[in-house]
């Protein structure tokens, strides 16, 4: 089975959208992955009315979620982590210096996996990340970034939370295309 972890501040709007995303797009696909969220932080409240009313059109229902901190055990677990911005990604490396080679931005791996293409036939997830992670250096993790970075919602306009969760849903489908293509599809090498 694979894990993969999504990382956001609060584990209140930008993660748990993610995962609830990825899990419902791999459903029928794959079961055997488990899909995840945590916080940096330990706020263990709820996801804001907004974040609720923002998936609820993209299929997704977090009424029930509630954030919680990540731990270094969600961490060596993971067989991919995605953070939704640097600083969440330097945060886990920080925690657990051998997760580099398995933890992205959602943005970034989205990037860096176009250029590398789909998984093949047969390859483990394992290793299609060797290939999206080559040519990786930490140091590209300093700073803020427009193309890696997804603004969080909190205490925005509805708007914002709606054009959150739907560039995150954007984002989300890429990933499973190129992870987890259709083995039947046109795309599989």
């Amino acid at each position: 089975m694979s894990t993969v972890l999504f990382i956001c501040t609060g584990n209140l709007c930008r993660s748990p959208t993610a995962s609830a995303l990825l899990a419902s797009r791999l459903a029928s696909a794959d079961s055997d992955i488990c899909v995840d969220s945590a916080g940096l932080l330990d706020l263990g409240a709820q996801s804001p009315p907004e974040v609720i009313t923002a998936g609820l059109p993209l299929g997704v229902d977090l009424s029930g979620h509630r954030g919680r901190q990540v731990t270094p055990a969600d961490i060596r677990g993971a067989d991919l982590i995605l953070g939704m911005t640097r600083g969440h990604v330097r945060e886990v490396v920080t925690m657990d210096p051998g997760a580099w080679s398995q933890t992205f931005t959602l943005p970034e791996i989205v990037r860096r996996g176009r250029a590398v293409g789909p998984r093949g036939v047969g390859q483990s997830l394992d290793e299609w990340l060797i290939f999206v992670h080559q040519g990786r250096r930490t140091a590209d993790l300093q700073g803020k970034s427009a193309k890696d970075d997804i603004d969080d919602p909190l205490g925005g306009s509805a708007r914002k939370y709606r054009a959150s969760a739907e560039s995150i849903a954007g984002l989300v489908d890429e990933l499973a295309r190129l992870a987890w293509p259709d083995p039947t599809g046109p795309d599989r090498q």
